[in-house]
């Protein structure tokens, strides 16, 4: 399995070319909460899949990632859109560098995960410190959409192992409403789907990739959200 670490800190550009081969998610968040005129946090904002899409709309957002090298790329493509309400910053999910009570609405793409693998001892404890972060950065009736993986090269839910304890406890302990929904990489062709497959997904996924020359690659996702 390639080292997401690296990725994240060496080949943002890379990363970002792939994503951007899914489709924005904005109308999904809008649905959950509408989010023009918002005070909005960005956790884990990598290079702005969601970041570009709310930024406009946003009375303001703050853009956060434990990568820098990520958060360059974020700023670069807001700094191309008409918004200027934007900022990045450097943060690790169990401390941010945010005041009490100075956001209306916090999102998380394919972030959290990372701190709340089963493989991780500390996932719960992980996952409480992260949680209780949000809830003191959020104002009275603000709202938590988080992002996660439900299976790549999959048509229906198919989650890995080691995350269904996270999943369950948003739901059953923490009482977060969920769905799930596609987000399928549609790719140019299938040579650049198989490279850009293998890069970040390994390469059992990238020689069915080959072997079938898909250019269209489905991917399920959850959702998870809670207003306080």
């Amino acid at each position: 399995m390639p080292d997401h670490d690296r990725i994240y800190a060496e080949e943002a550009p890379s990363y970002h070319e792939m994503i951007s081969k899914q489709p924005p998610l904005a109308d999904i968040i809008r649905s959950i909460r509408p989010f023009a005129g918002l005070d909005i946090v960005d956790m884990g904002a990598g290079t702005g899949r969601l970041s570009v899409d709310l930024a406009p709309e946003a009375r303001s957002l703050v853009a956060l990632d434990a990568s820098e090298a990520m958060l360059i790329e974020n700023a670069q493509r807001l700094a191309a859109t008409s918004a200027r309400n934007w900022r990045t910053v450097v943060a690790d999910h169990r401390k941010l560098p945010l005041p009490d009570d100075s956001a209306d609405l916090i999102v998380s793409g394919w972030s959290v995960c990372y701190l709340t693998s089963s493989n991780l001892p500390e996932w719960e404890s992980n996952l409480a410190q992260v949680l209780a972060e949000m809830h003191r950065v959020l104002r009275p009736g603000g709202t938590i959409i988080l992002f996660e993986t439900m299976g790549t090269g999959l048509e229906t839910p198919n989650p890995p192992e080691f995350l269904l304890p996270y999943y369950e406890a948003l739901t059953a302990k923490y009482d977060f409403s969920h769905k799930w929904i596609r987000t399928d990489y549609c790719f140019d062709n299938a040579e650049q789907a198989e490279r850009l497959s293998r890069f970040f997904f390994g390469d059992e996924l990238a020689d069915r990739v080959a072997r079938e020359q898909l250019s269209e690659l489905p991917e399920c996702a959850g959702v998870w959200w809670l207003t306080i």
